[in-house]
């Protein structure tokens, strides 16, 4: 009689770790140990597996680090709270959780200040039969936009890198060979294995080689085909700084340039003003209220640090007599509120900084202000400034880039733009190799690797290698099994 309510508490967030595909964990496990994925779907665990109804459940994206099987039965878990007469709001861009939906409210039309509007609202089913012409969203729900159009598969420049004897956590005995000059797609459900053989294998050790890192990779016995790489990136998710003096101007180098730019300018010149004068990090020209933050910190103690904005300069950053120095009627400050967009209009006389704006455009950027502080980017937008970053640098063509599920947070829109940069980058001789679960990025790389077929002590293998083609035939391979039903989806 005492253990009935505790059993039943227990059981209820069992049967939801199951019913996400979480079966294989062990209650023991570290949490340092998870995937991005296994993380979140514990903690999704811990909120609605308690099965209360009457309530109102706001979810972010639940679905990123989701391989498509896990996140079929993460779509069945959350139809049954709804028939436990729960509301579920779920902000998502999942193909399959929007077609789930009963209702949906599309934002639009763009991103940023071309956004804010309702540009489709109604039942889930009849959206995606009658569409609208003012969603892009339904356009891409409907087919009449496609993500990813058919081309031919490049198979590389005739070499490849090869990790054998990987033998790091759940994988046993992992030998990959990556083909050099091609978009490479890493797949398998969650905890098949991936980032252990990826970001904890091979890129810590690549990162060690190259540039002396201290990290220590996970087991394996060599890695073959070095001398045809030169240069290795790796792209995470992981904040490009963490005060807000950090922004994507000073991370691309941007700022440089625009600071220097004021530096020349015949009201500094005039006034004996140098490039220092234009850093918010220098005492001289920066606002001393705020150090040159913007903002003011407000400790709460037990709580999450409070940011107001600088009653002093207004948020500027700078003292007036740095604010005096104008160009073309803008001040430093005006700059830093400019949007990528906005900026590369302004800058159409400064090669060097549209360079760095282009860049910034092209991974679908155009509405970031590029003094936006680092702390409000999303992990999805601090992955896309590091990508026009390096794409910012001029390629040696013998580059390996990494990049770890880059489509998280992203629209069917920008997905598009981001496969044009990355086969951009591969038609130039690199090598792009991507952890990703999106059927669209998968089907339109040109090589792939599955790992599975489970996850946990179920995978840790290689379970299908070879082009999207190839990997479809395979009956072992859950990645195939939703591939085929994507293309015949589109086929129809």
């Amino acid at each position: 009689i005492i253990a009935k309510p505790v059993l039943k508490e227990i059981l209820s967030r069992l049967n939801f770790l199951l019913n996400v595909g979480l079966e294989y964990l062990t209650l023991n496990r570290s949490a340092r140990t998870l995937s991005g994925g296994e993380s979140q779907r514990i903690r999704l665990a811990t909120q609605i597996g308690t099965q209360l109804a009457g309530c109102l459940y706001v979810l972010d994206e639940p679905s990123i680090g989701l391989h498509q099987s896990d996140n079929v039965k993460l779509i069945q878990s959350l139809k049954k709270l709804r028939d436990l007469n729960n509301t579920i709001i779920v902000v998502e861009h999942d193909r399959e959780t929007i077609e789930s939906s009963d209702y949906l409210v599309d934002l639009g039309p763009r991103a940023g200040e071309h956004g804010g509007e309702v540009m489709a609202s109604g039942p889930t089913h009849k959206l995606l039969r009658n569409g609208s012409a003012e969603s892009l969203t339904l356009d891409y729900l409907a087919q009449r936009k496609h993500v990813y159009e058919e081309k031919p598969r490049r198979t590389g420049i005739g070499h490849s890198l090869n990790l054998s004897g990987a033998t790091g956590n759940n994988l046993t005995g992992v030998n990959l060979s990556i083909p050099l000059g091609t978009l490479t797609a890493i797949t398998g459900v969650s905890g098949s294995g991936k980032s252990s053989l990826i970001n904890e294998t091979l890129v810590k050790y690549l990162m060690k080689k190259y540039f002396q890192s201290k990290v220590v990779p996970l087991p394996f016995e060599s890695v073959e085909g070095l001398e045809h790489i030169d240069k290795v990136i790796e792209i995470d998710q992981a904040p490009i700084g963490r005060t807000p003096r950090s922004n994507p101007a000073t991370y691309t180098g941007l700022f440089t340039y625009i600071r220097d730019l004021y530096a020349q300018l015949p009201e500094s010149k005039m006034r004996g003003y140098a490039v220092g004068r234009f850093s918010f990090n220098v005492k001289s020209g920066r606002c001393e209220a705020c150090e040159g933050d913007g903002l003011k910190k407000i400790e709460m103690n037990f709580l999450p640090d409070v940011h107001i904005t600088c009653d002093v300069c207004n948020g500027k950053r700078y003292n007036r007599e740095t604010l005096d120095v104008m160009y073309k009627g803008k001040s430093i400050s005006d700059v830093l509120d400019m949007t990528v967009e906005e900026a590369f209009t302004f800058f159409e006389e400064m090669p060097r900084i549209r360079r760095k704006l282009k860049s910034l455009l092209e991974v679908g950027l155009g509405y970031v202000k590029i003094g936006q502080p680092a702390t409000t980017l999303s992990g999805g937008e601090a992955q896309r400034v590091k990508l026009a970053t390096e794409l910012s640098k001029v390629s040696t063509g013998k580059t390996i880039y990494f990049l770890d599920e880059p489509t998280t947070g992203l629209h069917f829109d920008d997905v598009r733009a981001l496969l044009d940069v990355l086969n951009k980058l591969v038609d130039k001789g690199n090598t792009v190799v991507i952890v990703e679960h999106n059927l669209d990025v998968i089907r339109a790389a040109d090589w792939i690797v599955d790992l599975g077929p489970g996850g946990g002590e179920y995978g840790g293998s290689i379970v299908a290698v070879g082009t999207p083609a190839d990997i479809m035939k395979h009956e072992s391979s859950l990645t195939a099994e939703y591939l085929r039903r994507e293309l015949n989806a589109f086929a129809s």
